[in-house]
């Protein structure tokens, strides 16, 4: 398999991992086993063991000290931020939902590389983020969960801004992994992102009665922890190191195909009119985002 096909590859499987991990981090947190911010501390923390244990036998390129600071912040915006509303948004909002309100990420990072590397932004694209914007707030303000006990507005706002947070996350991100392989800075980022979880998750986590838990849960908090954290922010940076940042945010396109269909089957969301045609305008409007014109190579 070729490098670039391996990064493809990669990109599919942090879309997999995603996608599941909203039906099986809310079934979680719905069970009531273990609460949002003691969830992140979990999961953060474990994911930290393996990336450290990782960098004992894998041969590790020196960070240079101005670095640290960018790691800092990275895992500021891709660890801290980026967790912490993602899983309290998700305690509020469907599945279906949050997946859809991630497809808003392209049409962020588009915006940031705008900004940040001064790249044009044509009439066509600015349609495509109108519309992205009205699927994303129709959903926000409209949608409606199966379960009554949800706060559909509130969750759905937590996971917009959760979106922007990884948006500039991939952003910042991509300009390390083109100077340093992942696994030398990888365990960094998640080390600083432990170190400031921790005011925010330690009650929670303390709280949580291990011996309530069923098989099944134990599976499904070892899913988010090995799978869609230690793998998914493992092999999103060896992805960017060989594709574009707009790239890589497209894949986002298939998480709410595969967290729709996964929820849908297990009975944890339903589908209506609505949240088909939001999903509609969401799609429609990262498409034109992401349209090349035609004079383009």
């Amino acid at each position: 398999m070729s490098s670039r096909g391996f990064a493809l590859f990669a990109l599919f499987m942090v879309q997999l991992l995603y996608g599941l991990n909203y039906t099986i981090a809310k079934l979680v947190m719905n069970g009531n086993y273990i609460k949002p911010f003691g969830f992140v501390l979990l999961r953060v923390a474990g994911a930290t063991l393996l990336f450290w244990l990782i960098s004992l036998i894998i041969p590790q390129e020196k960070i240079e000290k101005r670095d640290f600071i960018k790691l800092f912040v990275a895992a500021l915006f891709g660890v801290v931020i980026n967790m912490l509303f993602f899983f309290k948004g998700l305690e509020f909002t469907s599945p279906i939902h949050a997946s859809a309100i991630m497809t808003i990420v392209p049409i962020i990072i588009l915006l940031l590389s705008a900004y940040i590397l001064n790249e044009s932004i044509t009439k066509l694209k600015i349609i495509g983020i109108g519309l992205g914007l009205t699927g994303a707030l129709i959903l926000t303000i409209y949608g409606k969960s199966a379960r009554t006990g949800d706060n559909v507005p509130l969750g759905n706002l937590l996971i917009f801004i959760n979106a922007i947070s990884y948006s500039i996350y991939v952003v910042l991100i991509k300009r390390l992994t083109a100077k340093y392989h992942p696994f030398s800075f990888i365990k960094w980022l998640f080390l600083f992102g432990l170190i400031l979880i921790i005011p925010f998750g330690y009650k929670e986590l303390s709280e949580v009665e291990w011996q309530s838990f069923t098989p099944s849960v134990t599976f499904s908090v070892l899913f988010v922890i090995i799978g869609a954290t230690f793998g998914t922010y493992l092999l999103n940076p060896l992805a960017l190191n060989k594709l574009k940042a707009s790239t890589v945010g497209t894949f986002i396109y298939l998480q709410p195909v595969i967290a729709g269909l996964f929820a849908l089957y297990i009975g944890a969301d339903f589908f209506d009119l609505l949240k088909l045609s939001a999903m509609l305008l969401i799609f429609s409007g990262v498409y034109l985002v992401t349209k090349k014109p035609k004079n383009t190579v």
